[in-house]
Protein backbone atom coordinates (compact mmCIF):
# COMPACT_ATOMS: atom_id res chain seq x y z
CA UNK A 1 0.00 0.00 0.00
CA UNK A 2 1.05 3.30 -0.97
CA UNK A 3 1.37 6.09 2.24
CA UNK A 4 1.99 9.63 1.99
CA UNK A 5 5.47 10.66 2.80
CA UNK A 6 7.06 14.15 3.93
CA UNK A 7 9.45 13.98 1.05
CA UNK A 8 9.38 14.63 -2.19
CA UNK A 9 8.38 11.74 -4.65
CA UNK A 10 10.37 11.60 -7.62
CA UNK A 11 8.37 13.10 -10.70
CA UNK A 12 7.21 10.89 -13.31
CA UNK A 13 7.94 10.11 -16.53
CA UNK A 14 5.20 12.10 -18.25
CA UNK A 15 5.99 15.04 -15.88
CA UNK A 16 9.70 15.61 -16.74
CA UNK A 17 8.63 15.41 -20.76
CA UNK A 18 9.64 18.31 -22.65
CA UNK A 19 6.15 18.57 -23.37
CA UNK A 20 4.06 18.80 -20.22
CA UNK A 21 0.54 18.91 -21.07
CA UNK A 22 -2.53 17.34 -19.75
CA UNK A 23 -5.90 16.43 -20.88
CA UNK A 24 -9.98 16.65 -20.05
CA UNK A 25 -10.92 13.81 -22.04
CA UNK A 26 -8.91 13.82 -25.36
CA UNK A 27 -8.62 17.40 -25.27
CA UNK A 28 -4.92 18.29 -24.67
CA UNK A 29 -4.22 21.75 -22.59
CA UNK A 30 -0.80 22.84 -21.76
CA UNK A 31 -1.84 25.89 -19.19
CA UNK A 32 -2.65 24.58 -15.53
CA UNK A 33 -4.65 27.28 -14.63
CA UNK A 34 -8.08 27.21 -14.29
CA UNK A 35 -10.31 30.29 -14.28
CA UNK A 36 -13.42 31.31 -13.10
CA UNK A 37 -15.97 34.24 -14.38
CA UNK A 38 -18.04 35.45 -11.66
CA UNK A 39 -17.99 38.63 -9.96
CA UNK A 40 -15.48 41.21 -12.03
CA UNK A 41 -15.80 44.47 -11.68
CA UNK A 42 -17.07 44.67 -15.22
CA UNK A 43 -16.82 42.15 -18.77
CA UNK A 44 -14.00 44.35 -20.11
CA UNK A 45 -11.86 43.80 -16.76
CA UNK A 46 -12.90 39.89 -17.10
CA UNK A 47 -11.78 39.83 -20.56
CA UNK A 48 -8.58 41.42 -19.34
CA UNK A 49 -8.19 38.66 -16.62
CA UNK A 50 -8.62 35.57 -18.73
CA UNK A 51 -5.82 36.97 -21.11
CA UNK A 52 -3.32 37.24 -18.66
CA UNK A 53 -4.67 34.19 -17.05
CA UNK A 54 -3.03 32.30 -20.19
CA UNK A 55 -6.30 29.97 -18.85
CA UNK A 56 -7.74 27.81 -21.52
CA UNK A 57 -10.06 26.43 -19.50
CA UNK A 58 -12.97 28.87 -18.31
CA UNK A 59 -15.36 27.57 -15.74
CA UNK A 60 -19.03 29.05 -16.10
CA UNK A 61 -21.60 28.80 -13.11
CA UNK A 62 -25.19 28.36 -15.09
CA UNK A 63 -27.32 28.26 -12.44
CA UNK A 64 -26.85 31.82 -11.51
CA UNK A 65 -26.84 32.85 -15.08
CA UNK A 66 -29.84 30.24 -17.21
CA UNK A 67 -33.42 31.32 -16.42
CA UNK A 68 -36.42 28.67 -15.59
CA UNK A 69 -36.34 28.26 -19.97
CA UNK A 70 -33.05 27.56 -20.08
CA UNK A 71 -32.36 31.29 -21.76
CA UNK A 72 -29.02 33.38 -22.05
CA UNK A 73 -29.60 36.15 -19.88
CA UNK A 74 -26.19 37.92 -21.44
CA UNK A 75 -23.56 36.95 -19.44
CA UNK A 76 -23.34 33.56 -21.29
CA UNK A 77 -22.60 34.65 -24.22
CA UNK A 78 -20.25 37.48 -23.16
CA UNK A 79 -18.11 34.62 -21.45
CA UNK A 80 -18.44 32.37 -25.11
CA UNK A 81 -17.66 35.54 -27.20
CA UNK A 82 -14.50 35.77 -24.46
CA UNK A 83 -13.60 32.14 -24.76
CA UNK A 84 -13.50 32.10 -28.46
CA UNK A 85 -10.87 34.74 -28.77
CA UNK A 86 -8.91 33.48 -26.29
CA UNK A 87 -9.07 30.25 -27.76
CA UNK A 88 -9.97 28.36 -24.80
CA UNK A 89 -12.83 25.88 -23.24
CA UNK A 90 -15.86 26.24 -21.32
CA UNK A 91 -16.25 24.22 -18.33
CA UNK A 92 -20.13 24.60 -16.95
CA UNK A 93 -20.41 23.80 -13.34
CA UNK A 94 -23.81 23.19 -11.11
CA UNK A 95 -22.64 25.34 -8.65
CA UNK A 96 -25.83 26.05 -6.32
CA UNK A 97 -27.30 22.66 -6.99
CA UNK A 98 -28.32 20.98 -3.69
CA UNK A 99 -29.52 17.20 -5.03
CA UNK A 100 -28.13 15.04 -7.36
CA UNK A 101 -32.11 15.96 -9.74
CA UNK A 102 -31.13 18.97 -9.74
CA UNK A 103 -27.64 18.85 -10.49
CA UNK A 104 -28.47 16.09 -13.35
CA UNK A 105 -31.27 18.45 -15.00
CA UNK A 106 -28.66 21.71 -15.58
CA UNK A 107 -25.72 19.51 -16.98
CA UNK A 108 -28.09 18.53 -19.64
CA UNK A 109 -29.24 22.04 -19.96
CA UNK A 110 -25.35 22.87 -20.26
CA UNK A 111 -24.28 20.65 -22.66
CA UNK A 112 -27.23 21.44 -24.99
CA UNK A 113 -26.75 25.10 -24.54
CA UNK A 114 -22.93 25.10 -24.44
CA UNK A 115 -22.29 21.94 -26.80
CA UNK A 116 -19.60 20.35 -24.52
CA UNK A 117 -20.20 17.04 -22.32
CA UNK A 118 -16.98 18.99 -19.79
CA UNK A 119 -19.06 19.76 -16.61
CA UNK A 120 -17.89 20.70 -13.12
CA UNK A 121 -20.21 18.82 -10.80
CA UNK A 122 -20.93 20.85 -7.50
CA UNK A 123 -23.63 19.74 -5.01
CA UNK A 124 -23.80 21.42 -2.10
CA UNK A 125 -24.52 20.07 1.30
CA UNK A 126 -24.30 22.67 3.62
CA UNK A 127 -25.19 26.07 3.43
CA UNK A 128 -22.17 27.72 5.82
CA UNK A 129 -19.47 26.00 4.36
CA UNK A 130 -20.94 25.13 0.97
CA UNK A 131 -19.26 21.66 1.78
CA UNK A 132 -20.15 18.83 -0.79
CA UNK A 133 -22.14 16.63 -0.40
CA UNK A 134 -21.09 13.29 -0.54
CA UNK A 135 -23.89 10.99 -1.58
CA UNK A 136 -26.06 13.42 -3.80
CA UNK A 137 -22.45 13.85 -5.51
CA UNK A 138 -21.70 10.08 -6.08
CA UNK A 139 -25.33 9.64 -7.02
CA UNK A 140 -25.28 12.43 -9.74
CA UNK A 141 -21.71 11.37 -11.10
CA UNK A 142 -22.90 7.87 -11.61
CA UNK A 143 -25.72 9.13 -13.70
CA UNK A 144 -23.69 11.25 -15.72
CA UNK A 145 -20.84 9.61 -16.24
CA UNK A 146 -23.42 6.82 -17.75
CA UNK A 147 -25.04 9.69 -19.87
CA UNK A 148 -21.69 10.51 -21.84
CA UNK A 149 -20.21 13.62 -19.48
CA UNK A 150 -16.62 13.73 -18.68
CA UNK A 151 -17.51 15.12 -14.97
CA UNK A 152 -15.32 16.83 -12.85
CA UNK A 153 -16.51 16.70 -9.21
CA UNK A 154 -16.04 19.10 -6.89
CA UNK A 155 -15.33 17.38 -3.47
CA UNK A 156 -13.72 17.59 -0.50
CA UNK A 157 -10.27 16.24 -0.06
CA UNK A 158 -11.64 12.50 1.95
CA UNK A 159 -9.66 10.10 0.44
CA UNK A 160 -12.71 7.14 0.04
CA UNK A 161 -15.36 9.43 -0.83
CA UNK A 162 -12.85 10.41 -4.14
CA UNK A 163 -12.14 6.32 -4.59
CA UNK A 164 -16.09 6.34 -4.61
CA UNK A 165 -15.94 9.04 -7.57
CA UNK A 166 -13.62 7.23 -9.55
CA UNK A 167 -15.20 3.77 -9.07
CA UNK A 168 -18.57 5.51 -10.39
CA UNK A 169 -16.39 6.61 -13.70
CA UNK A 170 -14.83 9.94 -13.01
CA UNK A 171 -11.19 10.35 -14.08
CA UNK A 172 -10.62 14.34 -12.79
CA UNK A 173 -11.22 15.07 -9.40
CA UNK A 174 -11.43 18.14 -7.77
CA UNK A 175 -10.78 18.53 -4.29
CA UNK A 176 -10.83 21.81 -2.02
CA UNK A 177 -8.08 23.45 -0.46
CA UNK A 178 -10.65 25.32 1.64
CA UNK A 179 -14.00 26.41 1.64
CA UNK A 180 -15.28 28.08 -1.27
CA UNK A 181 -14.22 31.79 -1.13
CA UNK A 182 -12.40 31.81 2.25
CA UNK A 183 -8.80 32.74 0.53
CA UNK A 184 -7.64 30.55 3.35
CA UNK A 185 -5.70 28.30 1.52
CA UNK A 186 -4.33 24.48 2.16
CA UNK A 187 -6.57 23.80 5.39
CA UNK A 188 -4.95 20.44 5.24
CA UNK A 189 -1.58 19.48 2.75
CA UNK A 190 -1.54 15.75 4.62
CA UNK A 191 -5.05 15.22 3.33
CA UNK A 192 -4.26 16.27 0.09
CA UNK A 193 -0.32 14.80 -0.35
CA UNK A 194 -2.62 11.36 0.76
CA UNK A 195 -5.01 11.92 -2.36
CA UNK A 196 -1.99 12.28 -4.84
CA UNK A 197 -0.02 9.14 -3.61
CA UNK A 198 -3.01 6.94 -3.52
CA UNK A 199 -4.79 8.25 -7.05
CA UNK A 200 -1.18 8.54 -8.94
CA UNK A 201 -3.27 8.14 -12.20
CA UNK A 202 -6.21 10.43 -11.57
CA UNK A 203 -6.00 13.85 -12.59
CA UNK A 204 -6.11 16.10 -9.89
CA UNK A 205 -6.94 19.81 -9.71
CA UNK A 206 -6.61 22.03 -6.73
CA UNK A 207 -10.28 23.75 -6.40
CA UNK A 208 -11.60 26.44 -3.92
CA UNK A 209 -10.13 28.24 -0.95
CA UNK A 210 -7.11 29.63 -2.74
CA UNK A 211 -6.39 33.61 -1.58
CA UNK A 212 -2.97 33.87 -2.91
CA UNK A 213 0.10 33.00 -5.56
CA UNK A 214 1.92 31.51 -2.93
CA UNK A 215 -0.27 28.90 -2.05
CA UNK A 216 -1.12 28.03 -5.84
CA UNK A 217 2.43 27.35 -5.93
CA UNK A 218 2.35 25.03 -2.84
CA UNK A 219 -0.59 23.08 -4.22
CA UNK A 220 1.19 22.71 -7.24
CA UNK A 221 4.77 21.84 -5.25
CA UNK A 222 2.52 18.54 -3.94
CA UNK A 223 2.27 17.27 -7.43
CA UNK A 224 -1.25 18.48 -8.15
CA UNK A 225 -2.34 18.67 -12.00
CA UNK A 226 -3.83 21.54 -11.53
CA UNK A 227 -5.58 24.76 -9.78
CA UNK A 228 -8.90 26.11 -10.46
CA UNK A 229 -10.23 29.95 -8.76
CA UNK A 230 -12.16 32.51 -9.09
CA UNK A 231 -12.63 34.64 -5.67
CA UNK A 232 -9.19 35.72 -5.43
CA UNK A 233 -8.74 37.14 -8.71
CA UNK A 234 -12.19 38.81 -9.15
CA UNK A 235 -12.05 40.06 -5.53
CA UNK A 236 -8.70 41.38 -5.71
CA UNK A 237 -7.84 44.91 -6.26
CA UNK A 238 -6.44 44.65 -9.92
CA UNK A 239 -7.78 41.41 -10.89
CA UNK A 240 -6.12 41.52 -13.69
CA UNK A 241 -2.19 41.53 -12.27
CA UNK A 242 -3.65 39.32 -9.44
CA UNK A 243 -4.47 36.50 -12.48
CA UNK A 244 -1.05 37.27 -13.69
CA UNK A 245 0.82 36.64 -10.57
CA UNK A 246 -1.70 33.22 -10.33
CA UNK A 247 -0.21 32.60 -13.75
CA UNK A 248 3.19 32.47 -12.83
CA UNK A 249 3.37 31.07 -9.43
CA UNK A 250 1.07 27.98 -11.26
CA UNK A 251 3.82 27.54 -13.55
CA UNK A 252 6.63 28.08 -10.63
CA UNK A 253 4.76 25.42 -8.43
CA UNK A 254 4.79 23.15 -11.72
CA UNK A 255 8.58 23.55 -12.56
CA UNK A 256 9.65 23.00 -8.76
CA UNK A 257 7.55 19.63 -8.17
CA UNK A 258 9.00 18.56 -12.01
CA UNK A 259 12.51 19.37 -10.78
CA UNK A 260 12.25 17.69 -7.68
CA UNK A 261 11.74 19.38 -4.29
CA UNK A 262 14.69 18.76 -1.81
CA UNK A 263 14.10 16.04 1.06
CA UNK A 264 12.46 17.57 4.40
CA UNK A 265 15.03 17.08 7.72
CA UNK A 266 14.04 17.90 11.16
CA UNK A 267 17.46 18.72 11.86
CA UNK A 268 20.10 21.09 10.66
CA UNK A 269 22.35 19.66 7.63
CA UNK A 270 25.80 21.48 6.93
CA UNK A 271 25.60 23.00 2.88
CA UNK A 272 29.04 23.43 2.95
CA UNK A 273 31.52 19.81 3.12
CA UNK A 274 33.61 19.89 6.44
CA UNK A 275 36.56 19.16 4.43
CA UNK A 276 36.53 22.59 2.91
CA UNK A 277 35.88 21.89 -0.61
CA UNK A 278 33.09 23.69 -2.26
CA UNK A 279 32.35 20.71 -4.49
CA UNK A 280 33.34 16.59 -4.19
CA UNK A 281 35.66 15.67 -6.27
CA UNK A 282 35.80 12.42 -7.24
Amino acid sequence: MTTPSSTQAPPTAAATAPNDTWQIGHTELSSRFLLGTAGYPSPEVLRAAIEASGSQVLTLGLKRTLGTTGQDNGFVQIIRDTARVQGAHLLPNTAGCRSAREAITLAHMARELLGTHWLKLEVVGDEQTLQPDPFELLEAARQLVKDGFEVLPYCTDDLVSAQRLVDAGCRILMPWAAPIGSGLGLLNPWALRTLRARLPDITLIVDAGLGAPSQAAAAMELGFDAVLLNSAVSQSRDPVGMARAFRDAVQGGRQGWRAGLMPTSDVAIATTPVGGQPFVLL
